[in-house]
């Protein structure tokens, strides 16, 4: 049986708190699963009944989490960019997460695979 997973990538040069961390964290995996759940429902539904596996990776800057979206773009897969409202400790429209994803494990491992878990 194929394996989908959901890939959260959160920057980590800009210093954001844990709890910051963790509401970014799931403001992408919310919406991009709403993203998938609309446009493959299948890849969506396959995932849900699966568990809803995550993994939470870090990525060190802009430049490579544009990097990694020009990939996803080319090969794609559905994905969310969350840029944050900056009520706290961002300035507002500061893009702070990715959220990648439900799509199947080895097609997301192609992109992220190299990334280390936050």
């Amino acid at each position: 049986m194929d394996e989908y997973k959901q890939v959260i990538l959160i920057r980590t040069d800009l210093k954001m708190g844990t709890g910051k961390k963790c509401a970014q964290s799931c403001h992408a995996s919310i919406s991009s699963a709403d993203i998938v759940r609309v446009k493959n429902k299948d890849a969506w539904k396959k995932w849900k009944n699966s568990g809803q596996k995550k993994v939470v990776l870090r990525v060190s800057g802009i430049d490579d989490l544009n990097e990694i979206i020009r990939q996803l773009d080319k090969s794609k897969i559905f994905y969310f960019l969350v840029r944050d409202a900056g009520l706290t400790q961002l300035t507002p429209g500061t893009t702070t997460a990715l959220g990648i994803g439900p799509a199947l494990s080895t097609t997301l491992d192609k992109i992220t695979g190299e990334l280390k878990l936050l």
